[in-house]
């Protein structure tokens, strides 16, 4: 009696659980429409907590709403029917253009949506105009650029993905670019539609023609011949480095401007999004700096502003990457011959001298090596710091960086990991800049360190893309600000 008494139990528990998640599957959906319409007319993007909720996953969207609760412990729960009233009240104020809105922030702190978009000067509001972008290189950042950039809902402003730009080949190379775009043994399967247009010499994604263009050198390229003007152009290649290099892509005909996707030398500014963009202005060239110094910077300046930091080293265990060799063979740099797959390499890195770069009142203090080990991507930078004014405890440590990573400022760049089964693999495909692991915090008296895992590949095109959106002029009012 106590057996079938339990069953039923049970199968209600369960069909209740399946009409509420049902139920929640019915808003996600109402959801979506709104926020595709949000977008389309009035440039309006919504996003959870920093996280951009996805307009054609009902799955995403709960996920990320779930998510909350475990990503901070003393944050409630966000209900998607709260969610799903915000953005309502949203989408019948018809005066809002050009705002990212973040509702979990404004539901968490019991923030009225009303009251919000009173303050903003609807006169200054402007739906953004679009912007041509190139990517010169279609290596692993390009095409990561690619991903993002395309998995986006269709739209005609914003920045719109125009042309690749890659070395002359062989007959059948846009037959393999395009599969190198749909397949990654790393991120997986492209999620959207690749299709090979040989007639025009490009290919379509998500419904969008994307132009291939070959060429051996910047400055022969006509872009207005393909229907690109004032282009922003995103070089992946790191063959240019310099303003000699780097200002043949000005000498084209139809470049506005230029982002380095790799450290630059000379005068060109360094640029860790977040830290010191707004140094940026009208500078027709600019370095997205690299993957480690986007990871650490922000860290390092939130430590830096809080605590103080007298000098320390940066180590870096870094996945290996494509200037390094399969297997034992010649190679211009000391030790990168020798097997990638095979081996812990000892490097160089001027990650830390970068920092100094972005964040001047570190210039100096910083030290750093690297270890280039044996998976094809996440990293781990772990931060040895001497600080003025020591943290109470690395519990009090780890308390502020998470603090940190829920705030509105840094919720989009730095993130934060208390798991005690966290590994690598676990962070692939996180857009993040950096993921403090507090587990791994140790402070003996003013002597901390901190360990940061990164995606060096998403997680700094994201960065790349928010540097990118700001030099093609493209901005947006932000609530909470």
């Amino acid at each position: 009696m106590f057996l079938v008494s339990n069953a039923d139990t049970l199968r209600q528990l369960h069909q209740d659980h399946l009409s509420n998640y049902n139920h929640q599957e019915q808003q996600a959906i109402e959801l979506m429409g709104l926020l595709n319409k949000l977008y389309n007319e009035q440039d309006v993007q919504v996003t959870l907590f920093g996280d951009t909720l996805d307009t054609n996953s009902v799955g995403q969207i709960l996920a990320l709403h779930q998510k909350v609760a475990l990503r901070d412990q003393g944050a409630r729960a966000i209900d998607i029917a709260d969610t799903l009233a915000m953005v309502k009240v949203l989408a019948d104020n018809k005066d809002i253009q050009a705002t990212r809105v973040d509702v979990g922030q404004l539901i968490a702190n019991d923030s009225d949506i009303q009251t919000a978009l009173q303050s903003i000067d609807n006169t200054k509001g402007a739906i953004n105009g679009a912007t041509d972008v190139v990517l010169y290189g279609f290596g692993r950042i390009g095409r990561i650029l690619t991903r993002l950039l395309l998995s986006q809902v269709s739209s005609a402003k914003g920045m719109q993905l125009k042309a690749i730009v890659v070395r002359p080949a062989a007959a059948g190379d846009l037959a393999k670019r395009a599969s190198l775009l749909e397949r990654d043994s790393i991120h997986g399967s492209f999620a959207g539609g690749v299709i090979i247009d040989n007639e025009n010499n490009g290919l379509i994604i998500n419904g969008r023609f994307v132009q291939v263009i070959y060429a051996k050198d910047p400055s022969e390229i006509d872009y207005t011949a393909y229907g690109i003007n004032d282009a922003l152009v995103i070089d992946n290649t790191g063959i240019w480095k310099d303003e000699a290099g780097l200002g043949k892509h000005l000498q084209s005909t139809g470049v506005k401007k230029v982002l380095l996707t790799a450290p630059a030398g000379g005068e060109i500014k360094n640029v860790v999004y977040g830290v010191n963009n707004d140094t940026v202005g009208d500078d027709t060239i600019v370095s997205a700096a690299s993957c480690t110094t986007n990871a650490i910077t922000p860290t390092l300046k939130v430590l830096n502003d809080e605590y103080g930091i007298e000098n320390g080293h940066v180590e870096t265990i870094h996945s290996f990457t494509n200037d390094q060799n399969l297997i034992d063979n010649y190679h211009k740099a000391d030790r990168r011959g020798r097997s990638a797959v095979l081996n812990m390499v000892i490097t160089s890195t001027g990650a830390a001298k970068a920092v100094g770069k972005a964040l001047p009142e570190l210039s100096g203090k910083l030290t750093g090596n690297a270890i280039r080990v044996p998976t094809p991507n996440v990293s781990l930078a772990i931060l040895n710091l001497n600080l003025k004014t020591a943290p109470a405890s690395a519990d009090a440590l780890n308390e502020f960086m998470r603090k940190i990573s829920n705030s509105s400022q840094w919720q989009t760049q730095i993130a934060y990991t208390d798991s005690t089964e966290a590994v690598s693999t676990d962070f692939v495909g996180d857009t993040h800049v950096g993921i403090v692991d507090a587990q791994a915090t140790i402070l003996t008296d003013n002597h901390a360190i901190v360990y940061i895992w990164y995606d060096n590949e998403v997680g700094y095109s994201t960065q790349v893309l928010r540097l990118a959106t700001q030099m093609a002029g493209i901005s947006y009012t932000q609530i909470p600000a």
